[in-house]
Order: C-alpha cells, then structure tokens, then sequence
C-alpha cells in the first residue's frame, strides 16, 4: 500500500519536521509514506470571499496535479465524517484488502480546500469541529496512520 498525504504549504518548523520522519520511518514498515508539498498563496489580511476563492482555486489547481487516477482520495475537510481510530484502521485495512494500492490525504492551506478539490475526493474526513494548524494537521494524520497500522496488525501501541 503507498499512502500520500498532499498538502498545501510547506513545513517551517523543525519540531514538525521532525515528528513527521519519524512517523515516516515508523511506516517504513506497514508502507509506502511519502509527503508531497504544493506551494500556498499568501492570504492578505481581510481577504474578501472573492479573493479566499480565487486563493483556493490557485492551490486546488496545484493539488490535482498529484492526484493519481485509481487512488482512493480522502479529503481533510472540517465538514468531513468523524470516526475513531479503529474506525480509521478498518477503513485503511478495507480499502487494501479490496485491492486499493494507493490512498491520497489531501490537507488544503489556512482557508481550506477548492470545492473542486472536495468534489474529486472519495470522502471527506474531519478530525475535530476545531481548527488546526496545517502544519501540525499532517503531524496528527501521520500518527494516525501510524496508529491504524498497529491496530491492523494487533501489535500494542497507547490508547
């Protein structure tokens, strides 16, 4: 199984950095990881709904570039299902046994995720009705892939 996660922006600190290969070497072992980045536009202050659109339009055009055809899209959405870490390793665990080989994680900049973009996923996932930092957001997922990962093959890991 090859796992991307996509996402918008790069990461600019190195507490994040390094959290992020961690989890990397740890999924060494489950998968493929990989982490592909596409620049952000700068969001002026105040930016009127026009602008925050066109901001969105720019990125989502980057983001569809990396979108393979055949992989299964899950888009980081605040509208998105909330499921639990089981939830979340059953779904992985399902989604490779029906013989998808790659899963995409799109994480959108600070305004979001195009519609285009949300249109073209296969589901839309949400974490938290809180925000988060994108930055950290990749943090988190990884951990969870990591996590589900455990779970799937019954090893002990902190609940």
């Amino acid at each position: 199984m090859k796992i991307t996660i996509l996402a918008t922006g790069k990461i600019k600190e190195k507490y994040f950095e390094g959290a992020l290969q961690e989890y990397k070497k740890r999924l060494g072992r489950y998968c493929k990881f990989e982490i592909t980045e596409v620049a952000d536009e700068k969001t002026p202050d105040n930016a009127s709904p026009a602008e925050e659109d066109m901001i969105r339009a720019k990125e989502g055009e980057r983001l569809k570039k990396y979108i393979k055809s055949g992989a299964y899209v899950i888009a980081l959405a605040i509208n998105g299902r909330q499921v639990s870490s089981e939830e979340f390793a059953d779904k992985i665990n399902k989604l490779g046994i029906n013989g998808t080989s790659h899963i995409i994680f799109i994480i959108g900049g600070s305004i979001g995720l195009d519609n285009k973009i949300l249109e073209m996923a296969d589901e839309r996932l949400s974490f938290s009705k809180m925000t988060f930092p994108h930055q950290l957001m990749r943090v988190i997922l990884s951990e969870q892939i990591y996590r589900s990962y455990r779970i799937i093959n019954k090893e002990p890991y902190h609940k």
